[in-house]
């Protein structure tokens, strides 16, 4: 099955029901929907994509960016949604990695882009949207193609790719993370069949598109013939305004990191709201500190509340639901629970199974592991392990220990990666940036846990020549050449950076540093 097939499904079963709205804005309802997707679907055609291809979406969120990845997947391409509000050079690396066929981008980013990607030697051709919201930007797009001939939607292979995503990478180039139709599929269904959803529900979207959790958000909801509700980047960053369009918009099912809903209960003013039309609150990404969680189950009593784990090469593989009421005495975070209906989980302590209690890394087998790394070839050899049986496991990094009730614990990395507000960063992609400006001779970065901010990035620096960029120059810098959640919280400068007897950087002397003084 394709993944765009629950779509159309809806469409057939419910053309007059509303899919997807904007707050303050329009909604479109299915039949209009999968109007402006085949459109897109045939201009896409119509300039040369073919199944297999690989689309860029360099858009914000809107309806305009959701009913073009849809007409992406009905021409049979696999849709690269890229950050916008990331740097140009960091889209263009991306975007030619995977050597798309096409680029939909809104027209502020188009001159920085198209820059970036000669700077790359590469002409992949950049369609301009001149705005976008509300479908409006779509149709002025597709409306300068006059006489395109009505295109066919494909029904891919099932194991062609549907989507790339890209993660952080410990070398400073983004990883792409390639996702088939089956293993999204398999996704949808277990949502489906875990929380019911209704052509009644109205999904929330905080999610940016290039984030994992939007698959939920997006091909759940449309499945079921339900409403998604797309909440923007400025929305979804004023607890305020997001309480109270939760409340207008009358959400039913939301799906954040626990940074957003700690954020929501701090600072929303939720006694102001009533959104007492919530039925389940999914959190994935980072641990929900227990002190935030009991205080926004005080808030909110009445959903069903799960925590769900998943790297992006699994999308959500364990599920744990909240206990109601949550044990007074519970201080330590909540178990990643045990592997979803799709699954199967295995602790490995080195070579082999690890005992009951006793930390290993975390490994996943099943219909929904990604299907690799876009064109990492040695990536894909390291990520992957094959045991006697036969059975295909992904090697998460992750580190657990399963408890007597066969629920497992999340105990952090064996690797420098981190969890921020959701996103995995390798602590090396921000290394890579910061070493690239003309003032630094030397960089180290490491990630301090911190209770109120869940990790706090700080960045060590050896000044060249003895010249010390200005912090706000510093700031600036991390921002042009890194996207915002990776860019440091602190800034100090050094000497040296501390090594090891093998010459290798003294990552834990520099903790120790922190820790002394």
């Amino acid at each position: 099955m394709a993944l765009h097939d629950g779509f159309i499904e809806s469409v057939q079963r419910s053309p007059a029901r509303p899919a997807v709205s904007e707050p303050g804005g329009p909604t479109l309802t299915y039949r209009q929907l999968d109007s402006l997707s085949d459109r897109v679907r045939d201009l896409l055609q119509a300039r040369g994509v073919v199944p297999g291809d690989r689309v860029g979406i360099y858009l914000p969120k809107s309806i305009d960016s959701l009913a073009a990845l849809l007409g992406v997947l009905k021409a049979g391409a696999a849709y690269v949604p890229v950050d916008p509000g990331s740097p140009a050079s960091r889209a263009a690396c991306i975007l030619a990695d995977c050597t798309v066929r096409m680029v939909l981008a809104e027209r502020p980013f188009v001159e920085p882009l198209v820059a970036e990607l000669r700077a790359l030697g590469t002409g992949n051709p950049v369609e301009v949207l001149e705005t976008t919201g509300g479908g409006r930007g779509l149709e002025d797009w597709v409306g300068r193609a006059a006489g395109v001939s009505p295109g066919t939607t494909v029904r891919p292979d099932p194991g062609a790719p549907a989507y790339l995503l890209y993660t952080s990478g410990s070398t400073g180039r983004p990883k792409g993370v390639v996702i088939s139709h089956t293993a999204a599929q398999s996704f949808v269904d277990w949502c489906s069949g875990t929380f019911r959803p209704d052509s009644e529900d109205r999904f929330s979207s905080h999610a940016p598109f290039h984030f994992d959790l939007s698959i939920h958000d997006l091909f759940v909801s449309l499945k079921h013939g339900a409403c998604v509700v797309l909440l923007g980047e400025a929305l979804g960053k004023d607890p305020g305004a997001l309480a109270a369009a939760i409340a207008a918009e009358r959400i039913t099912i939301w799906y954040s990191t626990p940074s957003i809903l700690s954020l929501l209960e701090e600072h929303g003013r939720l006694e102001r709201h009533d959104c007492r039309s919530l039925r389940l609150v999914l959190f994935a990404g980072e641990v929900f500190p227990i002190p935030r969680l009991r205080k926004l189950l005080d808030r909110w009593p009445w959903p069903r509340y799960c925590n769900l784990y998943g790297p992006t090469e699994t999308n959500v593989c364990t599920s744990y639901e909240v206990p109601r009421p949550l044990p007074l005495d519970r201080t330590e975070p909540l178990p990643i629970g045990m592997a979803c209906a799709h699954y199967r989980d295995l602790v490995r302590a080195g070579e082999r199974p690890a005992a009951l209690g006793e930390q290993g890394e975390l490994l996943i087998a099943g219909p929904g592991l990604m299907s690799g790394y876009w064109n990492l070839p040695d990536r894909n050899a390291a990520a992957f392990w094959t045991d006697p049986e036969g059975v295909l496991w992904y090697r998460t990094g992750d580190l657990v220990s399963r408890q007597p009730d066969g629920t497992l614990l999340f105990h952090g990395r064996r690797d420098r990666m981190v969890k921020r507000h959701g996103y995995r960063i390798e602590l090396g992609e921000i290394e890579a940036g910061l070493a690239r400006h003309p003032a630094v001779a030397a960089v180290a970065v490491i990630a301090l846990a911190d209770q109120s901010d869940g990790v706090v990035i700080r960045a060590f620096l050896v000044p060249r020549d003895g010249r010390r960029p200005s912090i706000i120059e510093l700031k600036r810098f991390s921002v042009e050449v890194l996207p915002r959640y990776m860019v440091p919280d602190r800034f100090t400068f050094l000497e040296a950076i501390p090594q090891t007897s093998t010459g290798k950087t003294d990552y834990q002397a520099l903790s120790a540093t922190i820790a002394d003084g």
